[in-house]
């Protein structure tokens, strides 16, 4: 559902997984009769298979948010064929079981407020806690950058200079300015909010699909290139690039963090694998997962610098030892298919947040009692992808991709 033809390949990945779903491998059918048929055939074949539509499953409210999401990629509807459009979907294709949300009880209080953002279909991908209190994230669909303060509840958008630029994930340096992955343009952008300018670095042609950044402890900041199956490093100083390609063939590097020794750790989410880069030679070593099956999509890091990542796939919270190599594993409360996502640790205890349940949940692991509590994420969650602690480690921001919501969930 969009204007171009052909689609860079991080877009037409952006409408199958939005309209998959649940339904992968299933074969396609014809769209039944009625208001909406002509507008859904017209305007979703431009971007891919009809089976996209008709092998999904959603409510009518997420039906609203996915067209939204097209339009805002460039899918030639009117706003005003919206309401028919989504009751003819959500008539034909309702929404498909998920995993029921297995809650677990525990001394822990949890507390949600939630933000709808202002541009319907933004599909917020990443959060992030600022240093001065307030919270912003990247509208991946519509192309910008939100600011909340919570305070007030006020939300700002800004855009970047490159349209369509698929904002993704986004990091505040020392001096309060936001620099975020272009993942539709292989570009990396810097904002800065006192003025509202931006300014943008140019990838390599193959570094496609940015995804993850993060800033080391001299300032300078890495990311991984899922797509193009690599890792970058940019100097904001000079603007020197350098970009080197995974030892493992569609390894598809995903979240990042860094540790103690400046040392960037990421995970593999096409391979079962967590890897390191040098930050001198950017060698990369690899540490093998014992499940060939294991998935890691994000990863956090405690004090002690031991990595934690949430396997995707097989439903597991994963701790990883760096200097032993030990990997330990637990299935997460809600089972082998609740896709455990975005991650962070908050005074010692791993936070992680089940993205396939009905609702989703915040799910929390103390790592010295080996004990899981969940809580229900009000809304449904939508998928949070990704979360981050405030400053005071009190609140964790979350985006809700697909329920247009940013949460922060206070913590007692």
């Amino acid at each position: 559902m969009t204007k171009h033809t052909i689609l860079p390949p991080a877009i037409a990945l952006i409408c199958a997984a939005m309209l998959w779903s649940q339904s992968r491998g299933t074969p396609e059918r014809p769209l039944p009769d009625g208001p909406g048929r002509d507008a859904v055939q017209a305007a979703c074949t431009q971007c891919h298979a009809l089976a996209m539509v008709s092998n999904a499953g959603h409510t009518h409210d997420d039906w609203v948010t996915v067209v939204n999401m097209m339009v805002n990629d460039g899918a030639k509807l009117e706003q005003s064929q919206i309401p028919q459009i989504a009751d003819y979907l959500a008539k034909n294709f309702p929404e498909k079981p998920l995993p029921p949300a297995v809650i677990v009880p525990g001394p822990v209080k949890v507390t949600f407020k939630q933000w709808t953002v202002p541009t319907p279909g933004s599909r917020p991908h990443d959060p992030l806690a600022a240093a001065d209190g307030t919270i912003w994230y990247t509208g991946h669909m519509a192309s910008l950058l939100g600011h909340i303060d919570p305070a007030t509840g006020s939300i700002k958008e800004f855009h970047p200079k490159t349209p369509n630029a698929g904002p993704h994930g986004l990091v505040e340096d020392k001096d309060g300015n936001i620099w975020f992955t272009e993942n539709f343009k292989a570009k990396i952008g810097e904002l800065f909010p006192k003025t509202g300018e931006f300014k943008e670095y140019d990838l390599p042609a193959e570094a496609r699909d940015p995804h993850t950044p993060i800033f080391d402890q001299k300032g300078t900041l890495w990311f991984t290139v899922q797509g193009a199956n690599m890792v970058g490093r940019l100097i904001p100083a000079t603007g020197e690039i350098k970009l080197v390609t995974s030892p493992t063939p569609k390894s598809n590097p995903y979240g990042m963090v860094v540790n103690s020794k400046g040392v960037p750790f990421f995970v593999e989410f096409g391979a079962p694998k967590v890897a390191s880069i040098d930050p001198v030679t950017m060698e990369i070593h690899e540490y093998p997962l014992p499940n060939p099956d294991a998935r890691p999509r994000r990863v956090a890091i405690t004090a002690d610098d031991v990595i934690w990542y949430s396997d995707f796939s097989r439903g597991y919270l994963g701790r990883l030892d760096p200097k032993t190599g030990k990997v330990t594993e637990w299935p997460s409360p809600s089972g082998p298919q609740s896709q455990p996502y975005g991650i962070a640790i908050v005074h010692g205890a791993v936070f992680y947040c089940e993205s396939n349940t009905k609702p989703n949940t915040l799910t929390r692991f103390d790592p010295k009692t080996e004990k899981f509590q969940t809580w229900t994420i009000p809304g449904g969650g939508g998928v949070v992808r990704n979360m981050m602690v405030t400053k005071d480690g009190s609140h964790l921001a979350m985006a809700e991709s697909g329920v247009n919501k940013v949460a922060l969930a206070e913590i007692k």
